[in-house]
């Protein structure tokens, strides 16, 4: 699968542990930024190009997801967010990963690498990555009116 990941410089080192560990598991890993650490940089261009390339992938028939990464996850999250046809998940526990995919089929999921550990945060990813959207009527009902919203 292929994975478009980003990060500021708090997540700066979450994403390179991710990077590796995620190519050393077969997936084609897009790195979106930042390329080195900056304690200046900011987030919101390199989460936007990571979801943007996540949507392009996606409308073109690839099954490609997100990773976004900060200090908190917040900001990145609602900086992928900004971009039409991104549903980008927030992500504290292995629960709300899987149900991210499950009950919202969200394709990018955000995480704040200062209130995890690696350990955690890796199992996070793995498990938004393995779970599949179910499916079901009611939540794809729910995706489709925040999709027309979205059109608007």
């Amino acid at each position: 699968m292929r994975i478009h990941i980003a990060s500021d410089h708090a997540g700066f080192e979450l994403k390179e542990a991710l990077i590796e560990h995620l190519t050393a598991a077969g997936h084609d890993v897009v790195n979106h930024g930042a390329l080195v650490y900056d304690a200046l940089d900011d987030y919101p261009s390199f989460c936007i190009a990571a979801g943007e390339a996540v949507v392009a992938e996606n409308e073109a028939g690839g099954g490609t997801l997100g990773i976004v990464i900060g200090g908190s996850g917040n900001g990145e999250q609602i900086a992928a967010n900004k971009v039409r046809g991104v549903r980008a998940a927030l992500v504290w526990n292995l629960a709300t990963a899987q149900l991210g995919r499950q009950h919202n089929d969200a394709n990018v999921i955000a995480i704040g690498a200062r209130q995890h550990t690696l350990e955690e945060a890796t199992a996070f990813v793995d498990a938004f990555v393995a779970e599949p959207f179910s499916g079901d009527p009611r939540h794809a009902r729910r995706i489709d009116e925040v999709a027309a919203y979205e059109s608007r």
